[in-house]
C-alpha cells in the first residue's frame, strides 16, 4: 500500500508539473461556470447572485465550509455532491500544488541567481565576490543614510547561492561572463546607475570594465580596482569613464612612519560607517560662476563640513586639491568635501552663493 501511494503522489505532482497556471484558471473558471449553470437550472436563486455563489464557491471547494448557504432543492444537493465537490476539490488540490511549486521556484531562482533583473533601474551593481570584502562594500554603501535609495545587485560568476539573501536591499544574479551581453541585459547594464568591478583578477577587472565601458548610459559612473598598476593605465587609455583604484599598501606604510596617525586619517575619510566622511557633489548645471572661498565658508559655517577640492569630471583625473579661495568654480564641477553626513544638491542655496 504504501508504495501504491508513493507511485499515486509522484503521477500527481508530475502531472502538477506539466500543467501551465493558464490551464489551472481556465479549468477553474470552467468548474465555476459549470456549476453555476446547474445550480441556475435547480432554481438555486440564493445560491446564483455572483457575490454570493463567488462566496458560496470558494468556502465549500476550500472545505472551510461554514454552512450559511447551502442548496435547498432536491436536485442542487446532486449538483453539489456529483459536480461541484469532487472536481472542486480536485481543482483546489492542484491549484495549492501549483501555488507551492511557484513561490518554490521563484525562491529558488533568487537563491541561486537566475533571476532576470532586465527591469531593473538606476541600481548599482557590484561585479565580483570576494568572502570578506564584498560584504564590506555593501555595508558601506548601506550605512550612507543619505544615498538615493538604489537597489544593489550583485552579480557572481562563481557556483554559489545569495550571500546576501536575508537583506532586502541586495538582489542576486549568477552570470556565466561579465561580458557576455545577453548575460549583461539581463542584469540591466544600459540602466545601472553606478558600477563597481572587483574581479576574481585584474585581468577579470581589466575586460569586464573594457566590455560595459561603452555599454552603460553616459551618467553612469564606473568603479573597479587593481592590484596591478599598469592595468590601470591601460584601461584608462581605452575608457575615460571609468574610476580605477590600486592597492596602495608602500603608500600608506611610507606616509604613516613618516606622519603616525595617517593610516588611520585614511581608514577616517573612506568609512560610512563612524566618523567624518568624504563625499562628493555635483554642481547644478543652472549655477553660475562662484569662488571656492565663498563655497568654502558656506560649508563649513552652515555642514560643518570642510572641502577638499574639486573635479571636472567623474573620474576625477584633474582634481584641483586645496585650490586658492579665489579659485573659480563653475556648473557641473564636482566638489569633494569631508562632513559627518552627505549634504544634498537641494539642501545648498546655490543662488546665494553666486552673489
Amino acid at each position: 500500500m504504501p508504495v501504491i501511494f508513493k507511485r499515486l503522489a509522484l503521477l500527481v505532482r508530475a502531472h502538477i508539473d506539466q500543467l501551465s497556471w493558464q490551464a489551472v484558471v481556465l479549468a477553474i473558471l470552467a468548474h465555476m461556470l459549470v456549476t453555476w449553470g446547474l445550480l441556475f437550472i435547480a432554481n438555486e436563486q440564493a445560491l446564483t447572485s455572483f457575490t454570493t455563489f463567488f462566496y458560496y464557491y470558494t468556502v465549500t471547494t476550500s472545505t472551510v465550509g461554514y454552512g450559511d448557504f447551502s442548496p435547498t432543492s432536491e436536485l442542487g444537493r446532486w449538483v453539489v455532491a456529483l459536480i461541484q465537490i469532487p472536481f472542486g476539490l480536485a481543482l483546489f488540490g492542484v491549484l495549492l500544488g501549483k501555488t507551492g511549486q511557484t513561490v518554490t521556484y521563484l525562491i529558488r531562482r533568487a537563491m541561486t541567481g537566475d533571476k532576470n533583473f532586465a527591469h531593473s533601474n538606476n541600481h548599482i551593481i557590484i561585479f565580483g565576490w570576494h568572502d570578506t570584502r564584498t560584504k564590506k562594500m555593501i555595508d558601506y554603501i548601506l550605512a550612507d543614510t543619505k544615498r538615493t535609495d538604489r537597489r544593489i545587485l550583485l552579480a557572481v560568476t562563481e557556483q554559489m547561492d545569495h550571500p546576501f539573501l536575508t537583506n532586502e536591499n541586495v538582489d542576486f544574479a549568477r552570470l556565466t561572463s561579465f561580458t557576455d551581453l545577453e548575460e549583461l541585459e539581463r542584469v540591466a547594464i544600459s540602466r545601472a546607475d553606478k558600477v563597481i568591478i572587483d574581479g576574481q583578477d585584474d585581468d577579470q577587472t581589466l575586460t569586464t570594465a573594457l566590455r560595459i565601458s561603452r555599454l552603460v548610459k553616459d551618467e553612469c559612473h564606473i568603479s573597479a580596482h587593481f592590484l596591478d598598476e599598469t592595468k590601470v593605465d591601460m584601461l584608462l587609455e581605452h575608457c575615460q569613464n571609468v574610476e580605477c583604484s590600486s592597492a596602495k599598501s608602500a603608500e600608506i606604510l611610507v606616509r604613516s612612519m613618516q606622519d603616525p596617525g595617517s593610516s588611520r586619517v585614511q581608514e577616517e575619510l573612506l568609512s560610512t560607517l563612524h566618523g567624518d566622511t568624504q563625499f562628493s557633489l555635483a554642481i547644478p548645471s543652472e549655477c553660475e560662476e562662484m569662488e571656492f572661498g565663498t563655497l568654502f565658508h558656506h560649508f563649513k559655517h552652515d555642514y560643518n563640513a570642510i572641502l577638499l577640492g574639486v573635479a571636472h569630471n567623474l573620474s576625477a583625473q584633474n582634481m584641483d586639491l586645496n585650490p586658492p579661495l579665489d579659485y573659480k568654480v563653475n556648473a557641473g564641477d564636482i566638489l569633494h568635501y569631508i562632513a559627518l553626513e552627505r549634504v544634498l544638491t537641494n539642501e545648498v542655496d546655490w543662488q546665494s552663493l553666486a552673489k
